[in-house]
């Protein structure tokens, strides 16, 4: 039998989120049904409800999610009922990224996660009056009181901790702290710089704050920010507003540049200023999406000093071990998200989505 549940529908592209009663299927073998506790909003369910995507509408978002799983498929081993989870993105674990240790970069990342709307074999997971939606984003669509969610998306955390304090590891903030731990890998002495201080980036300036690096520089135009990353661990702030980006970073470095940078904006332009100021052999990594099919003009003997421009998806990690870390690391307190997040009733979503759009909120997460 299928399942109800209240979930906030986005009917077409630019529509806003509006409550309404739907109904899961019932969970296949590799499938749970969990009841949602918490659920942080990102820039891509934005993205997605605005049409920019490709994602069949009407349809359910949500891929921040955290609860408890109250039942689970016949072949399920990972999850029991009880257990508390945090919800992440989805893969199919047979390819070869999925069996090396990269499911962010699955075979079949797209449809299973982002724009697919239904399970691997066609079928939809979420339905209202008869009529199939659009459901199963990033393996969950936990804008809803309860999800049928991937077993493949479910990662068992510590029950002692908030839900509604970790919902957003599932998504921006793994991609910022994977962008500085997976990929730059900062050594002793070396110099970060985040390119953009929202959710993600400060994700980056707290990473960085664990490494080795010395120097830490955060770059927006907001200086409340700014400010914050400094609490967060940044060495230095750079207001874009009314500063020379390039000048500024060659004045913290010593003219070198800067070994390693974050660029979460998807602004090409400052993308190209990223570039531009890379140290010799420093790796600039790509975690903002413009739209699809955008491109940046580069100077390419300006890379032949060994440059590296590397895309990262979800910060490149293999969720059950990475996320159950830094569950201990917010536990701990080394890992403030708390300071990242404003929370809202499930049912002001909307307005959720406003603050986050006029900046008044770095990381809204909804509660139910």
């Amino acid at each position: 039998m299928s399942i109800p549940t209240r979930a906030a529908v986005v009917e077409s592209g630019g529509a806003p989120f509006t409550l309404s009663d739907v109904r899961l299927d019932e969970p296949g073998p590799h499938e749970a049904i969990v009841r949602m506790v918490a659920a942080g909003l990102c820039h891509t369910d934005l993205g997605v409800a605005s049409g920019a995507l490709p994602f069949p509408l009407p349809g359910v978002l949500g891929h921040e999610g955290a609860g408890v799983v109250e039942a689970v498929g016949a072949a399920v081993t990972g999850v029991a009922p009880g257990d508390h989870v945090v919800l992440s993105f989805t893969s199919c674990g047979g390819c070869r990224d999925c069996r090396g240790g990269h499911p962010a970069y699955c075979a079949s990342w797209l449809p299973l996660n982002l724009i697919g709307g239904r399970r691997a074999d066609g079928t939809g997971t979420v339905s209202r009056a008869g009529e199939e939606l659009g459901g199963h984003f990033f393996g969950q669509s936990s804008f809803a009181e309860r999800a049928l969610a991937d077993e493949r998306s479910l990662v068992k955390v510590d029950p002692d901790v908030p839900l509604a304090s970790i919902a957003p590891l599932g998504c921006g903030v793994q991609t910022g702290v994977g962008a500085v731990w997976n990929v730059l890998k900062p050594v002793t002495g070396g110099t970060v710089v985040v390119l953009g201080a929202g959710a993600v980036g400060l994700s980056a300036v707290m990473a960085a704050a664990l490494t080795p690096a010395t120097d830490i520089v955060a770059v927006d135009r907001v200086a409340e920010r700014l400010s914050l990353a400094r609490e967060l661990g940044a060495t230095h702030t750079i207001d874009a507003t009314g500063t020379d980006v390039a000048e500024a970073l060659a004045d913290i470095t010593g003219g070198r540049g800067a070994d390693g940078v974050v660029e979460t904006t998807g602004n090409v332009g400052v993308l190209r200023q990223g570039v531009d100021g890379l140290a010799a052999r420093g790796t600039l990594v790509v975690v903002g999406a413009p739209p699809f099919g955008t491109e940046v003009a580069l100077d390419v003997n300006g890379l032949l000093g060994g440059k590296r421009i590397v895309g990262l998806t979800l910060g490149d990690a293999e969720t059950q071990t990475f996320i159950p870390a830094l569950v201990r690391l917010v536990k701990q307190g080394r890992l403030p998200l708390h300071r990242l997040i404003s929370t809202y009733p499930f049912t002001d979503i909307d307005r959720a989505v406003r603050d986050m759009g006029a900046g008044k909120a770095i990381k809204p997460v909804l509660t139910f």
